[in-house]
């Protein structure tokens, strides 16, 4: 039996809701970033970004555990002598940091920026995707 590979032509995607709300932010990024490289797919193929749509809601109630909000900070660098950037978490907001933590979980080659640009985060309920009818997708322990 031959190895299968998926071709660019034949990827399907579905549209998933994730619900924020009481949940941390390490397992919505974890779960995001498998949905997004649609890892869980029998097709999955390395080479090709057959991934779904992410849309994340109610960020403004996800749980930062421990002193992250007050103690983490993201580094940018221009390039040059002295262009270090730091910001504080606080800074950033929730969604910035979720996008970064997503973004950090995510494999660094070609198919990262198709990827990040099917992830959608909004800080309320509210998102302009009902027309999508995105799947509902538990992150609660033993739900699916």
């Amino acid at each position: 039996m031959k190895t299968y590979s998926q071709k660019p032509a034949e990827v399907t995607r579905k549209w998933y809701l994730l619900d924020a709300s009481g949940i941390p932010m390490g397992r919505i990024a974890t779960v995001a970033a498998r949905l997004l490289i649609g890892k869980d797919k029998p097709t999955v193929t390395p080479h090709v970004d057959g991934g779904d749509f992410v849309v994340i809601i109610n960020t403004d109630n996800m749980v930062i555990t421990g002193n992250k909000e007050a103690n983490k900070t993201y580094h940018y660098h221009s390039g040059y002598p002295g262009g270090l950037r730091m910001e504080k978490m606080s800074d950033v907001g929730y969604i910035g940091a979720l996008e970064q933590a997503i973004r950090g979980m995510l494999p660094v080659n070609k198919l990262r920026d198709g990827r990040l640009a099917r992830l959608k985060v909004y800080a309320t309920a509210d998102h302009k995707h009902t027309a999508q009818v995105p799947e509902a997708y538990s992150l609660k322990k033993g739900a699916k």
